[in-house]
Parts: C-alpha cells; sequence; structure tokens
C-alpha cells in the first residue's frame, strides 16, 4: 500500500521542509545560484525518498503520467499562509467540480482556501461531466470549477489531440483565449498533469501482446471497454479511440467512474479507461498495467481553474491569489496520495483536502 496515515501527506512534508532548508542556506549567505540549485535538486529527490509514496513509480513512469510542467516556476513551489481579509466577507463563492474524486478534492482545496481567505465560500461538487460543469458556470449557478486545459481545448474548443501543445502555459493561454471570448477567465495552471488512458490487466495485456494502443489493431473486435457515461462523446476517450485509431471493440459499457478498477478486477471487462494520476497504477502495478498512448490521443492536461470574469472582477485579487497559492503544492506524486487518500482509503475529498492545506501550512 503507497499511502501510510502514519506519515499523513508526506510527498508534501517532505517537499517543504526541503524548500524550507533550500531557504535557510539561502540566507545565511549562499550564492544565488547555489540555493537555486539545491533547491531544485530537493524538489525532485524528495519524492523518491518518500515512504510508502512513490517508491514504486519509475522515473520513467512519472515522466508519462506527469505531462507538462509549467515553465518557469519550479515544481512543487512553497505556497504562502492564507490570510483572511475581512473585506472578503461580502462575496458569496460556490465552488464545483466534475463527478470523479480528483476534481472533488481539487474542488473542496479551492473551497477551503477561499473560506480561509475570508470568502463566504461553499462547494456544490460532482455536477457531471465538463459540458454539463461549464453549463453550470454560464449559468451563474456556481462561481468557477477546475478544468484540465487538454479538455478543455479539445471538448470545447474543437482542437485535436495532437494540437493540444505539451507546455503547460502554451496549453493555458490559448484556453484562456477562447474562454474570454465567452467572458470567461482561466487562472494559470497547476504544476500536476492528468490524462485519461486504457487500462487493463497485466495478464490481459501479456496474452494478446499488448503494449501500445495500436497494439489493439485486429485484437479490439474481441475485448470490451468499459468507461465513464460521456466517454463516447470525448475525443480522449471511446471517440478519439474510433476516430483516430480506427479501432472497433467487441462492447463499450458506460460505467461509474468510481468502478473503473473493479470491473477489470471482477473481469467484466477487459479494457477501462483509467487516470494516470491513479494511485493504483504504482501500488499495484504488478497486476494493472496502462497502454502506451502511441498516437497522442490522450494529451496530458494541467488543472486550470475557469470562473467568470465578472466573478474575478467582483471578488477582488485575493481570488485569483488563493487559487494560484493553493496550487503551488499541487505535484504529481502530492495529488495520487491525495487520490489514494479518497480512492484507496475512503477518505472524504473534504478530508483529503483539509490534511492537504493543514500539511503545507496554507491553513492552521
Amino acid at each position: 500500500m503507497r499511502f501510510n496515515h502514519k506519515k499523513p501527506l508526506m510527498a508534501l512534508v517532505m517537499l517543504i521542509a526541503a524548500l524550507a532548508l533550500a531557504v535557510g542556506i539561502s540566507a545565511c549567505g549562499g550564492g544565488s545560484s547555489s540555493s537555486s540549485s539545491e533547491s531544485t535538486e530537493a524538489e525532485t529527490t524528495a519524492p523518491e525518498e518518500t515512504e510508502g509514496i512513490e517508491e514504486e513509480t519509475t522515473e520513467g513512469e512519472e515522466e508519462e503520467a506527469g505531462g507538462a510542467a509549467v515553465e518557469g516556476e519550479e515544481e512543487g513551489e512553497a505556497g504562502e499562509v492564507i490570510a483572511s481579509n475581512p473585506e472578503n466577507a461580502k462575496v458569496s463563492l460556490t465552488i464545483g467540480s466534475k463527478n470523479f474524486p480528483e476534481q472533488e478534492i481539487l474542488g473542496e482545496i479551492y473551497t477551503q482556501a477561499l473560506a480561509a481567505a475570508g470568502y463566504k465560500a461553499k462547494s456544490d461538487l460532482s455536477l457531471g461531466s465538463e459540458t454539463v460543469a461549464l453549463k453550470t458556470l454560464k449559468s451563474g449557478q456556481i462561481s468557477g470549477y477546475p478544468e484540465y486545459a487538454s479538455t478543455a481545448l479539445t471538448s470545447f474548443f474543437g482542437l485535436e489531440p495532437e494540437e493540444v501543445p505539451s507546455d503547460a502555459n502554451e496549453a493555458w493561454e490559448k484556453a484562456n483565449a477562447e474562454f474570454e471570448k465567452e467572458g470567461l477567465e482561466a487562472f494559470e495552471p497547476t504544476p500536476f498533469a492528468s490524462a485519461n488512458a486504457v487500462g487493463l490487466l497485466k495478464s490481459t495485456a501479456e496474452k494478446y501482446d499488448l503494449k501500445t494502443i495500436s497494439d489493439l489493431e485486429g485484437v479490439s473486435e474481441k475485448l470490451s471497454l468499459y468507461g465513464s457515461p460521456e466517454c463516447r462523446q470525448r475525443i480522449d476517450c471511446l471517440a478519439g479511440l474510433e476516430k483516430l485509431y480506427g479501432l472497433k471493440f467487441k462492447e463499450f459499457k458506460p460505467v461509474d467512474i468510481s468502478l473503473r478498477y473493479t470491473v477489470l478486477e471482477k473481469e467484466q471487462a477487459d479494457l477501462s479507461i483509467l487516470f494516470t494520476t491513479d494511485p493504483q497504477l504504482a501500488a499495484e502495478s504488478e497486476k494493472f498495467v496502462i497502454l502506451e498512448d502511441d498516437k497522442h490521443v490522450f494529451p496530458a492536461g494541467n488543472i486550470i481553474f475557469v470562473t467568470q470574469k465578472k466573478v474575478a472582477e467582483e471578488a477582488g485579487p485575493d481570488y485569483e491569489a488563493t487559487i494560484l497559492n493553493v496550487q503551488k503544492g499541487l505535484t504529481l506524486p502530492v495529488m495520487q496520495e491525495l487520490d489514494a487518500r479518497v480512492e484507496l482509503e475512503k477518505e472524504t475529498p473534504k478530508a483529503a483536502a483539509t490534511a492537504y492545506l493543514e500539511a503545507a501550512g496554507y491553513i492552521e
């Protein structure tokens, strides 16, 4: 098991400690270039030293799962304690999310952080697909919600997956430019990125000699694929597998996203749509594998917080500043651990979010 309750959020704790040490060295007379290099080294090695979190994840796997890094921003940059501003008390905010655990965790992180900043913040989570979430935002029922930049570009603005920029900032800028045309605004991206993936039992992969999605050609007709209900329409799901890979499956069956590993374990599905940030992929690597997306149909996506422009203006500068502040610690190892708390350890998204904010020092 990758998660250890005796060492809560250790990926984050080790990271913050390493950063504090680097700052201390700098303050004691270390040169700027030296402190920068030491800080970077500490950030990259801390997850490897963390017991029970990333031990089973190889460097190559981290690179594949992590997706695009935010250019010009060191991964795992330390955030600041959130100060409550009495002026924010007159602003009410409702934070939404899509309908799966990672989104609900993020929605809770943003909600609790904004409440700590003095806003009257509440959550309205598990809205549905990205289409439902965006519609809810545009109607004014929610103030904002976390979206994957790649999903926004492909599902909302018609880009093909291969057209999504690999650089996180470029993807955000491209998405934000489109959102602005609709009176919306997207804040800068998170350090971590996530992508859909075609997952299966290792035994199934070995039986059919499957390593890439293209290897499914001539085999997929024998195999069943399970995915979320909206998978039929998504280019980074069934629609892309059929259109861009030219695959036909024995059966596609929509299933609740929380059952994506259960259907594999019970051998109800041969293939299941998983996420690259899923903790199970590292915790049970001898059981589950994902196929390489050799045509890059499932682009990695960093989270961008989408809101209405008028909401951002009315809420004032603390709104965006708070969102960006609490995102700084959201590296891939930290997000995997938060996902593990909820999906493997059955914590609530609210409790996991609180643990993150407290461990990072954002709230007391």
